[in-house]
């Protein structure tokens, strides 16, 4: 039962990551600012498109090492990475007093830290 929860939870953030990760990658930051993507304005193009090419190798990291089976580990490293990039968000958000925004992060963030619990711990 966990490791199908464990699944449904690894893929309900890779689809938001893989989302994120693609706007955050090839769009211009008015673009990403006016679909709602507030945390990144007036921050510097690279560092856009870092975070956004970290939300995309997460989402790689999070669903293919557990998947081919071949070195399970990195699915949890990468759901840690995902809560980092999560608290880092929350703490942008905060700061613009964008209070369901960070909540959002915070739901995130715990969906990342229930993946990486269950799958360093959990596992069936």
């Amino acid at each position: 039962m966990s490791n199908v929860l464990l699944w449904i939870c690894q893929i309900f953030l890779a689809v938001v990551f893989v989302y994120s990760g693609a706007m955050k990658s090839t769009q211009s930051e008015e673009k990403l600012v006016a679909m709602g993507q507030t945390g990144i304005e007036n921050l510097p193009l690279s560092l856009i498109r870092f975070i956004g090419i970290s939300e995309i190798l997460g989402v790689v990291g999070i669903i293919l090492p557990w998947l081919t089976g071949i070195l399970p580990i990195p699915t949890p490293t990468a759901a840690i990475g995902l809560g980092i990039i999560m608290i880092l968000a929350a703490v942008v958000h905060f700061r613009r007093n964008e209070k369901m925004t960070v909540l959002l992060n915070l739901f995130l963030l715990l969906v990342c830290a229930f993946v990486a619990y269950g799958r360093l711990v959990l596992t069936d």
